[in-house]
């Protein structure tokens, strides 16, 4: 199963949870990312790790951009890392 690695782009989070620049890599078990962003991005990385091209600007790529539903406080972008 291919790696997603997220890294956090942008960071205000109301909590302090994420600084911009901090990285995760997704394998088998969910990182440790609050449920709210982990919610909302889980099908993209799901995707990506079966293999998908997702919808990246005019383009189809093994990546996304996304934010947090709590009015976008944390932006954090997901790719497909190859060993």
């Amino acid at each position: 199963m291919p790696k997603v690695k997220l890294t956090i782009t942008d960071s205000k989070c109301r909590c302090g949870y994420f600084t911009r620049g901090q990285e995760f890599l997704v394998e088998d078990l969910c990182p440790p990312l609050c449920h709210e962003l982990w919610n909302s991005i889980y099908p993209l990385v799901y995707a990506l790790q079966n293999g998908a091209l997702l919808d990246y600007g005019q383009k189809r790529a093994k990546m996304f951009d996304a934010e947090c539903p709590d009015g976008g406080r944390v932006r954090i972008h997901g790719e497909v890392v190859e060993d």
